[in-house]
């Protein structure tokens, strides 16, 4: 055989090792997914699942995976939510029914219009976990996002997402999320199936999700630290990242001044830069790797803008807050 055909035939290998080591674990469970036809109801749905998935990983994925490929985010709501639903009622039992019948219509809105916000995604997961067999939590919470979250005030509630009970383990899910995302720049919705936010290790996703009820937080540390850490993305978290310094996401620093970065488990450093307000790329200086540890310098300057986004194989990956040194 050819040198040539060799050398194409053993590339075209490693890729496909590349991309099935990468989804191997959940390629089986999507793909059956993807084939479903519409449902009338959710229990048909769920009957479903249960009749192509034994195990609860594979039912809590299908679910996760079946929610993330067919709603659209509401975009609309988003921009312009409604006023908060009172329940007036007399004793806490008759509050406690109201918010289940709303809790429900939501959730069956979600459902029939393939189309909500985090709630309606958070309801229609713990529904369907419920009806197949699955332990299933709502949580509530704040969420950072975008640039000016960083160091923010505080908010209570912008969010909500689902923890779910598997083989006796409890794993966070953020089904909304996983359908893609809102760019706010644009004020549009990326519709992208993004299979992370699906048992998620936990130190990833306590950096962007912060709960209201203090029975969720476990390790999640303050509110404070919640809100001044740095802001992930997708690319940080599917190259099991570590930011070693600087040690928040809000960082003193004057014009001049050199800023320090070490991140841990970086394999890769030679496209590495960041962006500016006019989201230029911008070269870091000083690189160097040791012991498996990227570290670098950027001289900060202020008509630069308030931000540093850095930026990996031409994805946002960490963004930090630059807040001027008092005299």
């Amino acid at each position: 055989m050819p040198l040539k055909k060799l050398v194409f035939i053993f590339l075209l290998l490693n890729i496909i090792l590349l991309q099935s080591s990468y989804s191997q674990k959940y390629t089986a469970i999507d793909s059956i997914v993807l084939k479903y036809p519409d449902f009338g109801s959710t229990e048909k749905l769920a009957e479903q699942i249960k009749k192509d998935f034994i195990s609860e990983h594979d039912k809590a994925r299908a679910i996760y995976s079946w929610i993330a490929l067919n709603l659209d985010y509401d975009l609309e709501t988003f921009l312009d939510p409604p006023a908060q639903k009172d329940f007036s009622s007399k004793d806490a039992a008759d509050a406690a029914k109201q918010l289940q019948v709303f809790n429900e219509k939501t959730m069956q809105k979600a459902f029939r219009s393939r189309k909500a916000v985090c709630l309606g995604y958070s309801l229609l997961y713990a529904h369907l976990a419920t009806l197949t067999g699955l332990k299933c939590q709502i949580i509530k919470g704040d969420a950072k996002v975008d640039l000016p979250d960083i160091g923010r005030r505080n908010y209570l509630i912008n969010h909500a997402w689902n923890s779910v009970q598997i083989d006796g383990k409890w794993v966070l899910v953020d089904a909304t999320w996983g359908g893609g995302y809102l760019d706010y720049r644009r004020k549009i919705i990326v519709k992208k199936f993004t299979p992370i936010y699906f048992e998620m290790e936990p130190k990833y996703f306590n950096m962007k999700h912060y709960p209201e009820a203090a029975m969720y937080k476990g390790n999640t540390g303050n509110k404070s630290e919640f809100l001044n850490g740095p802001l992930i993305y997708d690319s940080f978290i599917e190259e099991n990242c570590e930011i070693l310094e600087p040690f928040s996401g809000v960082i003193n620093a004057n014009d001049g001044d050199k800023i320090t970065f070490k991140i841990k488990n970086l394999s890769k450093i030679d496209d590495i830069y960041y962006l500016d307000k006019k989201e230029e790329r911008m070269k870091v200086e000083n690189v160097k790797k040791v012991d498996g540890v990227l570290e670098f310098q950027i001289t900060y300057n202020r008509k630069l803008g308030r931000f540093i986004t850095l930026n990996l194989f031409q994805t946002n990956f960490a963004a930090f807050k630059i807040v001027p040194k008092t005299m």
